[in-house]
C-alpha cells in the first residue's frame, strides 16, 4: 500500500486498513450510507506502508525464485493504479540495499545461488520488452522503431519473434541490461504520476542448468522467470487528457480489461473458451495463468478516498487472481537450450585447440629429423627436449619460437653464397610461405583461444571462489530466513482458519438460560446477518456501477478507433484510385495465428499460395467496411 504525495497534500482522507497478521484489508466507503460495513478482503499476504522491501521478497518472492532455479516457469506482476508504487516494487531504489525491489533482489539471489552450486553448469540470459499501445518493442534493440510479432509453437509455447537476448554472467552485467532498456521505455507525466509507466514491461530471464543425473546422463533443465510491470490501471479523467495520453490510456485499459476477463474465464470454472488472444498481454502470460507456471501477483493500492473506485476494483482483480490454479511442472531436457549448443560448441573448439597442438608437435619433431637427415644440425636439441612439454601446453610461445627459427634459416639461406641464384631463390620462397603459413596458423589458433575462452566464460560454474565456512553460514541464515517466512505464513493461515471456526463453534454451542436471553442473541444475530445482507446488496450494486464505467471506458475506446477508422476510409476513397484498392483488398488475408491481417506476397510463394484456397479465407474474414454512421 503506497500514499500519493498529491492526494496527501490534498488531504483525502483514509479509507484503507490493512491487518498484517491476518492477511486482510478493508475498504470504506466515504460515500457510504450510514451503518453500511466497510468491505473485508483476505489475501495470501498483505503488506502495509511500514513493511520492507524485503519482508515481501523474503515471505512471497524468495520461494518462487527457488522453483524458477529448480527448472519451473516463474511470473511476478505488480497490478494496480498508477501512483501506487507498482514500479517502486518491482525495481525500487537500486542505490539502497533496503530499498531494493523485486528485480534487483531476484538478480543477487539468482546469482548468489549459481555461486553457491556444485557439480553444475548454468547459462543465464536476459531480455527485455514492452507492450505499448498494443504493439511489442524490444528495449534492448538498437533500432527501436521495430514492431515484433508473436508466434506460437506447439512444444515451447507462445514466444516472440527476433527478441535479443543477453548473456549474462554475473549482477553487474544483468543490471547493465536492464538500465539499458529502462532508458528507452515509454514513460510520460500523468494527474497521478509525473514518472507513469505508459506500457506494461517484461523483463524475461532464461536460468539454464546441466547436472549430471543418477543415470550418468547429463540432464539439462530450463527454468524462465517473467518480471511485469504492469501499466497504470485507471479512468482517462483522472489521468490528464492531453496529447498522447487518452490514446495510451484507452490501449492500456483495453489490455487490462483483457487480463481480467481472462482471470474471470479461469476461476469461473464454467468457461469453455478463455480468451488469451484477445490482447497481446494475455497471449505473452498465457503460461502464467492458469498454464505450466508459479505465479504471484501483487496488487498496489492507494489508501485515499479519491482512489476508492480504483482500489475497490483493484481488490477484486486481485481476489479473483488468488482463485487460478495453475499447473506448474519442471521443464527437463527442452530441444532447443543454447546451453547444449554452448557445450556442443566448446568441445567442438577444444577438439580443434588440442588437434593444432598435436599438429605443432608432430612438426617439430618432423623438422628434426630432416635437419639431422640434412645435416644441418644447428639446433640444440636438448634445450628443445626440455622445453617440450612447455610448448606443448603453451601453443603462442611454440609459433613464436618457429617463427623466429624460420627467420634465422631464411637469414642463413640469405649469407649462403656456395647456392646458385636461382636455387637461393627457391629456397627463400619456400620459407617466405612457411612463414607466411606460421602467421595465419597463429591468427586462427589466437581466435579460436579466444572464442572458446568467451564461450567457457558464459558458462558459471559455482563453488570456485567461495570460502566453504562463509557460504555454509549464508546457507544457514537464508534457511532460517526461510523457516521464519514460512512460519509466518502458516500463522496466518491458522488464523484465518480459527475465526472462521469460531463462527461456526459459536453457533453450533449456543444454550439459552432464558427466553429473554435466546432472543437478544438471535436478535444480535439477526442483525448481524441483516449487515451481510446489505453488504451483499452494497456489493451488486458496485458492481453493476464497475460495469457501468467499464462498459463506458469500452464506449470511449470503440468512438476513438471509429473515428480513426472514418479518418483512414476518408483518405482511402479521395487519395487511393478504385482499381488500386481493389488490388490492395484483394491481397489481405487474415492470419489466425497472429491475430491480424496481412498481404499476400506479389509473388507467389511456398508459404501463401495464391489461389483457391486462400481467397476463400479471404471471404469468410473479410477486413471491416466503411463505418456508415458512428457516434461522433
Amino acid at each position: 500500500m503506497a500514499g500519493n504525495r498529491r492526494e496527501e497534500a490534498a488531504g483525502y482522507e483514509r479509507v484503507l486498513e490493512l491487518d498484517v497478521k491476518l492477511g486482510q484489508v478493508s475498504i470504506r466507503n466515504p460515500r457510504a450510507a450510514p451503518g453500511e460495513l466497510p468491505k473485508t478482503f483476505t489475501f495470501d499476504a498483505v503488506y502495509d506502508a511500514s513493511s520492507k522491501q524485503a519482508d515481501l521478497y523474503d515471505e512471497t518472492v524468495r520461494p518462487l525464485i527457488d522453483s524458477v532455479l529448480q527448472g519451473f516457469n516463474g511470473t511476478v506482476f505488480a497490478y494496480g493504479q498508477t501512483g501506487t508504487g507498482k514500479t517502486y516494487t518491482m525495481q525500487g531504489a537500486w542505490a539502497e540495499p533496503e530499498k531494493r525491489g523485486i528485480i534487483p533482489s531476484a538478480f543477487e539471489h539468482i546469482f548468489t545461488h549459481i555461486s553457491r552450486s556444485q557439480n553444475q553448469q548454468y547459462l543465464v540470459r536476459a531480455s527485455y520488452l514492452e507492450i505499448y499501445q498494443e504493439e511489442i518493442r524490444d528495449l534492448l534493440a538498437k533500432d527501436q522503431s521495430k514492431k515484433l510479432e508473436l508466434k506460437e509453437n506447439p512444444e515451447t509455447g507462445v514466444y516472440i519473434k527476433d527478441l535479443s537476448s543477453f548473456v549474462t554472467k554475473n549482477v553487474k552485467e544483468i543490471e547493465h541490461v536492464m538500465n539499458l532498456g529502462s532508458q528507452t521505455r515509454s514513460v510520460g507525466s500523468t494527474n497521478m504520476n509525473e514518472h507513469s509507466s505508459r506500457s506494461h514491461a517484461i523483463f524475461l530471464i532464461t536460468i539454464e542448468c546441466s547436472e549430471t543425473g543418477p543415470d550418468g546422463e547429463e540432464h539439462i533443465r530450463v527454468g524462465k522467470l517473467n518480471l511485469v510491470d504492469l501499466a497504470g490501471s485507471e479512468r482517462q479523467n483522472k489521468m490528464g487528457a492531453h496529447g498522447e495520453r487518452p490514446k495510451e490510456a484507452s490501449k492500456i485499459n483495453l489490455s487490462l480489461s483483457a487480463l481480467g476477463n481472462v482471470i474471470s474465464a479461469l476461476v469461473d470454472g464454467r468457461s469453455t473458451h478463455i480468451p488469451y488472444r484477445d490482447s497481446k498481454l494475455t497471449r505473452l502470460l498465457q503460461d502464467s495463468l492458469g498454464g505450466n507456471a508459479k505465479t504471484i501477483m501483487v496488487a498496489t493500492l492507494g489508501p485515499a478516498s479519491h482512489s476508492y473506485d480504483e482500489s475497490l476494483s483493484t481488490l477484486r482483480f486481485a481476489n479473483r487472481a488468488k482463485n487460478i490454479k495453475n499447473k506448474p511442472r519442471v521443464n527437463e531436457d527442452p530441444k532447443d537450450t543454447l546451453l547444449r549448443e554452448f557445450q556442443e560448441e566448446i568441445v567442438r573448439l577444444k577438439a580443434q585447440l588440442e588437434k593444432r597442438g598435436m599438429l605443432g608437435k608432430k612438426r617439430r619433431r618432423s623438422s628434426r629429423r630432416k635437419k639431422a637427415m640434412d645435416g644441418e644440425g644447428v639446433v640444440d636439441n636438448e634445450g628443445e627436449d626440455e622445453n617440450e612439454d612447455g610448448l606443448e601446453k603453451n601453443m603462442e610461445n611454440y609459433l613464436k619460437e618457429q617463427k623466429e627459427r624460420l627467420e634465422e634459416e631464411k637469414a642463413a639461406i640469405q649469407d649462403d653464397h656456395s647456392l646458385v641464384s636461382e636455387e637461393k631463390q627457391k629456397l627463400l620462397q619456400e620459407k617466405e610461405k612457411m612463414i607466411e603459413d606460421l602467421r595465419k596458423e597463429q591468427e586462427a589458433t589466437e581466435l579460436l583461444a579466444i572464442k572458446y575462452k568467451a564461450m567457457e566464460s558464459k558458462l558459471l560454474i559455482g563453488g570456485r571462489t567461495i570460502v566453504d565456512h562463509t557460504n555454509e553460514q549464508q546457507k544457514m541464515l537464508e534457511l532460517r530466513r526461510q523457516e521464519i517466512a514460512e512460519q509466518k505464513r502458516r500463522e496466518r493461515e491458522m488464523q484465518q482458519e480459527m475465526l472462521l471456526r469460531d463462527e461456526e463453534t459459536m453457533e453450533l454451542r449456543e444454550t439459552y438460560t432464558s427466553l429473554q436471553q435466546e432472543v437478544e442473541i438471535k436478535t444480535k444475530k439477526l442483525k448481524k446477518l441483516y449487515a451481510k445482507l446489505q453488504a451483499v446488496k452494497a456489493e451488486i450494486q458496485d458492481q453493476h456501477d464497475e460495469y457501468i464505467r467499464v462498459r463506458q471506458d469500452l464506449e470511449e475506446a470503440q468512438n476513438e478507433q471509429t473515428r480513426e477508422l472514418k479518418l483512414k476510409y476518408l483518405i482511402i476513397e479521395n487519395f487511393i484510385p478504385p482499381e488500386e484498392k481493389n488490388k490492395i483488398m484483394n491481397r489481405l488475408y487474415f492470419d489466425g495465428d497472429e491475430d491480424q491481417w496481412k498481404f499476400q506476397p506479389l509473388v507467389p510463394t511456398g508459404g501463401y499460395p495464391l489461389g483457391p484456397a486462400r481467397a476463400w479465407l479471404c471471404r469468410f474474414m473479410l477486413p471491416l467496411c466503411a463505418p456508415e454512421t458512428a457516434p461522433r
